[in-house]
């Protein structure tokens, strides 16, 4: 059962729920930015920089805590995430490694694969 603020155990960790959160660009890249930074980093959600509201923030933060991809802590009057690297790689061996090595949803909105993909002319 999830603890009271929302945070799955790392047995309850889904992988249909794991990809469903990763499967939006603004959430892949919170991600990719946490697998370049030093285990054990917290962030605020407004460190990321990225231009959407307060509420979107927390909304995308939000399904990142529930599927156990972050954990969220309240430090005084703010509220730091981390990677869950360690739950997420005993639960899913091999997964962030995939993740690290496959940078498609960068804010610029080029993905690599995209000419493979659009019908040819």
């Amino acid at each position: 059962m999830p603890d009271e603020e929302g945070h799955p155990t790392r047995d309850e960790m889904d992988l249909l729920t794991v990809l469903n959160a990763l499967s939006d660009p603004l959430r892949y890249e919170v991600i990719q930015t946490f697998l370049t930074l030093p285990d054990a980093t917290e962030r605020t959600c407004l460190s990321f920089g990225f231009p959407v509201s307060k509420s979107t923030l927390s909304h995308h933060f939000r399904i990142l805590r529930e599927s156990g991809l972050v954990q969220q802590v309240n430090r005084g009057n703010s509220r730091k995430a981390h990677l869950r690297r360690e739950d997420l790689e005993a639960r899913f061996p091999g997964l962030l490694d995939l993740l690290a090595d496959n940078p498609l949803a960068r804010r610029t909105g080029t993905d690599p694969g995209a000419e493979d993909a659009a019908p040819a002319r």
